[in-house]
């Protein structure tokens, strides 16, 4: 079942989301909703938030061509899960509750979008690599090591449950450009 993605402007986006008590598979329908969801709208991720929910649940979904265009796989982008190297692909879609997130590095500048943001872009600096601790429905602990693509997206969801959009990380002149179409937005909400 599709669900309605909230928008810029809705209070239920600067809202910092509760942690998911277990039994977590108790989420199951709603996270299957979410995919279908996430998929229909043409996004990589999608937090609780963005559907009305302040609880802290992510769906996540690279696809393999994702990560070839951003230039990040040869041929495809390998991560670490539990301390051992694997491919992108093999953990997704990625479901995950109560995210504990530590980036690390230096920053680098990309270009994001955001699916409760509606067709605004802009360039995004945040930290290239990050260990990750990311509880599965079932229960167990992936800790992930990453960068590209997968630590982009991380940052990125995970400040959907602090509260937070890509807009507030947008520099103070990128703020200035954003700054008419932000107030469209909220004029046609």
């Amino acid at each position: 079942m599709l669900l309605s993605i909230k928008q810029y402007g809705d209070a239920v986006l600067r809202a910092k989301s509760a942690p998911v008590q277990q039994p977590y598979d108790e989420h199951e329908s709603l996270v299957q909703n979410m995919i279908e969801t996430m998929y229909a709208a043409e996004g990589i991720g999608l937090a609780a938030p963005q559907i009305g929910l302040n609880i802290r649940l992510v769906v996540i979904d690279i696809p393999k061509d994702e990560a070839d265009e951003a230039g990040e796989s040869e041929p495809e982008e390998m991560i670490s899960v539990n301390g051992e190297q694997m491919p992108l692909s093999s953990i997704m879609p990625l479901v995950f509750v109560n995210p504990e997130l530590e980036p690390y590095g230096k920053q680098g500048l990309f270009m994001e979008g955001c699916l409760s943001v509606h067709e605004l872009r802009s360039n995004v600096a945040r930290p290239l690599h990050l260990r990750a601790k990311l509880t599965k429905l079932d229960g167990t602990v992936l800790e992930i090591d990453c960068g590209g693509i997968l630590a982009r997206c991380l940052q990125h969801e995970v400040d959907h449950l602090d509260g937070f959009l890509f807009t507030d990380r947008v520099s103070s002149a990128g703020k200035l450009t954003l700054a008419k179409k932000l107030k469209r937005l909220m004029e046609y909400r």
